[in-house]
């Protein structure tokens, strides 16, 4: 039985945080843009930097475990 919590989580924040999918920021004429389907190298790095942030937030300090089975 292997703990599945941090793919669980890695994938879900990997889809909410695609740069241009539901948000992005900062947008090219606002700071948010929603479902523009577009990015830039400013906010590709803006959310790698929320997706590392709250990686570490939801595995190393709250401790999300999920097992299956």
């Amino acid at each position: 039985m292997g703990d599945w919590g941090p793919v669980f989580v890695s994938v879900v924040l990997f889809i909410l945080l695609t740069p241009g999918l539901l948000l992005q920021i900062p947008g090219r004429n606002r700071i948010v843009e929603f479902g523009s389907f577009q990015t830039s190298g400013l906010s590709i790095l803006v959310h790698a930097i929320l997706y590392f942030a709250l990686i570490c937030i939801f595995l190393l300090a709250i401790g999300v475990h999920v097992y299956w089975g």
